[in-house]
């Protein structure tokens, strides 16, 4: 089972975003340079993550991306639902009722959603600046 690179580059902009001082606004290219991507490729990905809510855009010259919501309210599985969508990762080609293989499937999948649901990008953020400063001791 593998993600998109969209989603390992979403959770990592989102993961920066949570580490600006006072919610402060991060423009388009310096996200894109951190990343080493083309802001017109992270442009599209940040349009996911603020149609979903997540971020908020403001225009102009001083203008960029920040959190629009609660910092503790983003899970990783918010994320990787705004790049990837709600979509089931297995789908039985074989249909017939009481599948058990899509049981034994649909149910890991859940235990899934449950464990990136619990994770909080928060955390990632606060472990990230904690390592950020003990290198700069």
């Amino acid at each position: 089972m593998r993600y998109s690179n969209a989603t390992n580059y979403a959770l990592h902009t989102m993961v920066h975003l949570m580490l600006q001082p006072g919610g402060s606004s991060v423009g388009v290219q310096e996200l894109a340079e951190l990343q080493q991507l083309s802001p017109t490729y992270l442009s599209k990905i940040l349009t996911k993550l603020t149609k979903a809510g997540w971020i908020e855009s403001t225009p102009g010259a001083k203008g960029g991306y920040k959190v629009s919501r609660t910092k503790h309210e983003i899970s990783f599985l918010d994320v990787i639902h705004a790049i990837e969508g709600d979509t089931s990762l297995f789908d039985c080609s074989i249909h017939h009722e009481g599948c058990l293989i899509e049981n034994v499937m649909r149910q890991a999948e859940e235990n899934m959603k449950r464990e990136l649901e619990s994770k909080l990008l928060i955390e990632i953020a606060k472990e990230a600046e904690s390592q950020q400063n003990e290198e700069k001791s």
